[in-house]
């Protein structure tokens, strides 16, 4: 990679998941206030005159701006303004005057995002997604019920949003834009200064005038503007300053960065409550008609009161109950009559229609009964009051479930997104690279082609490349590799990590929305946005499950009415005062009031949702239901080693002494020859010694002087601490100085070579003392996984890159019998592929971690051999490094791998 390359860095980390939306124009509001330019093919011109009559009829419509109609290639060129006409009129002008016009050549198609309020089951979300679908221009239109959310594909030279949104709200649904094309890159800005309509006027035009300024957005109340730009052009800073620049002495605007209240979790906040209080107030009402119904008369004498004849054979409790169970009914219930209207109205029908039909129906049986009981003193029929609260108060109950599981299911997005710095140090540099000034400045200020200095223990704030300096940067946060990645000038870094330690400077090339943080998050809720094929199946069954119902309950009351018309079952079966019909009644109604197609529609949507946002937090990236759907057909895992079946981070297992020094001074000197390296090897050393003194007793941050402190690279360090010469590293570096090898010592090395480890050798003044053995210690439920999934009948393979002897002792201590080895990140997908190919694979690459996402985008710049860490060429950089051996453990990889 070039240190300061152009073209490859402006490529995205991540690319959408989405084909369409990859492939949509970037379309700018601001754009659509002018013109556009739109291309036809016409048949039929057989001479210049056919092409005159087409310009003249076509310059004649209004907002018609210039027409160019060649009649050898048979084509149009029209620009217009999309505010006064359209293509389709354009179109249709030209079919007029007897030409044929083929379909528009080279759409626009434009996405947008919008939020959707009021489903609450998936006929709604099917509902919307016809209504979107019969709107001219649109191509594909997908509503997620779990994430409230719509995503709608269509051609603005044919439609708009303003369209989309209203045919929304006609299907009896809220609808709000949530971002538009390019409106995905947005600044919120506080204004001060602006006293008059003037002032408004002059920053909006000056806004505007700003190439790369896409839509500006203007709330006078709360003196804020909201501005859509394109980041390759522009960026927040330039804006900023033009604001500053746009006001005239005496006059001073100033703008600063706002961030505005999420309207997500506003509503959604406000939904859980409202749902909350209505429950509360149901209960309110629900519970003493459930007491005086169910509980009290079965507590003589505590109930008898409720007997008490008001008149005829009309109770204190029918009374009561009837008043109790009203409110319920037709104040708190009245969301259901809504809901239930709609549907009807728009020719299909939801749970709404089934609740409302079950709970009327036990309601107004009740009111006959209470009618009858008024009228007759000899009935003695039993109300259904409870059943119509009771039904109620449940299914609010159920409803505010869902939204608090959906509240803290988007709460694991929204943590990913806080894992980027608030601040960021900027630089302006000199054409030789010299540092001219630098400011702590806002993350979201930042712009492509900005230069970051970045200290040991700060965050990453943006996507970018190393320009200068060397460091080690702890990625786990995207790859799940625990052990620090080696960068240095050329290399990327990814926004949200964390430089472990070394001072660099990094030049952005992804900021705002195209980081691959912002990406990841856009991954997953494109994935909860998908249809698992068992929920389409659901959707189909939703669709005809309340006629069934209805159905089920009038042939239930119809198996019943009838028999008992005809005598066909012993008359003792019905109740004193009560007749065949209203005993049929009470099991038709009980049959309306049972089935509910809630759990039906909502379950799946709502799995999916909690499995991919659990996921997400957890590092796995699920791509949808159908991977979800498809998992349990799993007949191999393939495994990766360093970070996923071992800790993924080095530490000492074992030491050994070859003189009579003892272990915890050979230890102390080890460290502090080694607390000036910045190797990871080091620092498991320095950490060790640590948990050492600690053992004996002593002060574990203790450490002795060191002075003529040298790097010896692919063999060790030196150092000179308190008099004595220290020499930390493999065999080589003792060679270089000379430090005679015993048998003992070739004997240990060997067989920590066979058990996969490091030697780390310690020499005290050109003798070996005693060494270290240096491994990446498995994780303690590593063996179990395997044995369990094996007893599932499931095979495991292990994938790495490092050597074939720490590859092959891993899988021994664990159980793994097939293994390659020595495969760098490129070969691992390549494997994986052909052992699909191989055995059959059913489960192809349904989920994957974000480590495989990032690598098959970054393929393409062939950066894989130096971000890709140990198993290309860093491998002998890392672990060859200073005082080590050679031996490799790999790197970058997921530390969730399944395919």
């Amino acid at each position: 990679m070039e240190q300061n390359g152009e073209s490859h860095l402006k490529e995205p980390l991540l690319h959408a998941a989405d084909g369409a939306s990859a492939a949509a124009a970037r379309v700018s509001p601001r754009k659509e206030r002018t013109t556009r330019k739109v291309m036809f093919n016409v048949r039929g011109m057989s001479c210049g005159s056919c092409a005159v009559s087409i310009e003249t009829v076509v310059a004649g419509l209004k907002g018609v701006e210039s027409i160019q109609v060649s009649t050898l290639q048979g084509q149009a060129v029209v620009q217009y303004s999309p505010e006064e006409t359209d293509a389709r009129t354009i179109k249709e002008a030209i079919e007029d005057i007897n030409f044929e016009v083929d379909e528009l050549q080279e759409q626009e198609i434009a996405v947008c995002r919008l939020r959707i309020k009021g489903m609450a089951c998936t006929s709604c979300s099917e509902s919307i997604e016809r209504a979107l679908l019969m709107v001219p221009g649109v191509k594909k239109a997908a509503v997620g019920l779990a994430l409230e959310e719509a995503k709608v594909h269509f051609d603005p030279n044919i439609t708009s949003r303003d369209l989309l949104i209203e045919a929304i709200e006609d299907a009896g649904f809220g609808a709000d834009l949530i971002s538009y094309g390019d409106d995905v890159n947005k600044m919120h800005l506080k204004l001060e200064g602006v006293s008059s309509p003037e002032d408004t006027k002059l920053i909006q035009s000056v806004l505007e005038t700003v190439e790369g300024v896409n839509n500006v957005e203007w709330d006078t109340s709360g003196q804020t503007v909201t501005v859509a730009y394109d980041p390759d052009v522009t960026g927040p800073r330039l804006l900023i300053q033009r604001i500053q620049d746009a006001a005239e002495p005496p006059k001073c605007f100033n703008a600063s960065l706002y961030s505005p209240p999420k309207q997500r979790e506003v509503e959604r906040h406000h939904e859980i409550m409202s749902y909350r209080n209505q429950f509360l107030w149901s209960c309110l009402f629900s519970v003493p008609v459930f007491l005086f119904a169910m509980v009290l008369p079965m507590l003589p004498p505590s109930g008898d009161w409720l007997f008490y004849k008001i008149y005829n054979n009309m109770t204190v409790g029918m009374l009561l109950r009837w008043l109790l169970c009203s409110p319920v009914q037709f104040i708190i219930g009245w969301r259901f009559y809504v809901g239930a209207y709609h549907a009807l109205k728009r020719g299909y029908s939801n749970m709404d229609v089934l609740v409302a039909l079950g709970t009327n129906a036990a309601y107004f049986y009740s009111v006959y009964i209470i009618v009858k009981a008024l009228t007759s003193d000899t009935f003695e029929g039993q109300d259904l009051f409870e059943t119509s609260s009771m039904l109620v108060s449940f299914i609010l109950l159920g409803k505010y479930l869902e939204v608090v599981a959906k509240g803290k299911t988007s709460d694991a997005l929204s943590k990913l997104t806080e894992l980027a710095p608030e601040t960021a140090v900027l630089l302006t540099l000199e054409k030789d690279g010299s540092v001219i000034s630098e400011v702590e400045i806002s993350t979201q200020l930042l712009q492509r082609n900005d230069f970051i200095k970045i200290v040991p223990g700060e965050k990453v704030p943006v996507d970018g490349v190393v320009i200068k300096g060397q460091s080690h940067v702890n990625e786990s946060m995207i790859t799940g590799e625990a052990r620090p990645i080696a960068k240095k000038p050329g290399d990327k870094v990814i926004g949200g990590t964390v430089n472990d330690n070394g001072f660099i400077i990094v030049k952005a090339t992804h900021v705002g929305s195209e980081t691959a943080l912002s990406q990841i998050v856009q991954l997953v809720e494109a994935a909860q946005l998908a249809r698992a094929p068992v929920q389409r199946l659901a959707d189909k069954i939703s669709r005809f499950f309340v006629p069934t119902v209805v159905v089920a309950a009038f042939l239930t009351w119809l198996g019943w009415f009838i028999p008992g018309q005809l005598h066909l079952y012993p008359q003792q079966w019905i109740p004193k005062a009560m007749d065949s019909f209203e005993l049929a009644l009470q099991f038709g109604i009980s049959v309306l009031v049972v089935a509910c197609p809630c759990a039906l529609g909502l379950a799946t949507p709502t799995a999916v949702m909690v499995a991919t946002g659990k996921g997400a937090s957890l590092g796995v990236l699920i791509k949808g239901g159908n991977a979800l759907e498809k998992a349990h057909k799993i007949k191999t895992i393939i495994f990766d080693k360093t970070g996923t079946l071992t800790k993924g981070k080095p530490s000492v297992v074992q030491t050994k002494t070859f003189s009579k020094i003892p272990l915890l001074e050979l230890c102390d000197l080890t460290a502090s020859a080694e607390a000036n390296s910045e190797h990871p090897l080091s620092k498991a050393i320095v950490e060790y010694t640590k948990k050492l003194r600690e053992q004996y007793g002593s002060p574990s941050d203790h450490m002795m002087d060191s002075k003529d402190f040298e790097v010896h690279p692919g063999a060790g360090v030196s150092a000179n601490v308190e008099g004595k010469l220290v020499l930390v590293g493999n065999k080589r570096l003792m060679q270089e100085f000379e430090a005679p090898m015993s048998s003992e010592v070739e004997e240990y090395m060997s067989e920590m070579e066979d058990l996969a480890r490091t030697c780390v050798l310690v020499a005290i003044d050109r003798v070996i003392c005693g060494a270290l053995a240096v491994s990446d210690p498995l994780k303690p439920e590593a063996g179990r996984v395997i044995s369990h999934l094996s007893s599932m009948g499931i095979t495991s393979i292990m994938v790495t890159g490092d050597n074939w002897a720490t590859a092959k002792s891993i899988a021994k201590q664990v159980g793994i019998s097939t293994v390659f080895a020595e495969i760098d990140p490129v070969g691992k997908a390549e494997k994986i592929k052909d052992l699909q190919v191989r055995r059959s694979f059913l489960f192809s690459a349904g989920i994957i971690t974000w480590h495989y996402i990032l690598h098959s985008c970054l393929l393409h710049s062939r950066t894989d051999a130096r971000t890709g860490g140990g198993d290309g060429r860093r491998r002998g950089e890392r672990l060859a490094g200073p005082g080590r051996s050679g031996r490799g453990h790999g790197h970058r990889r997921g530390h969730r791998r399944c395919h």
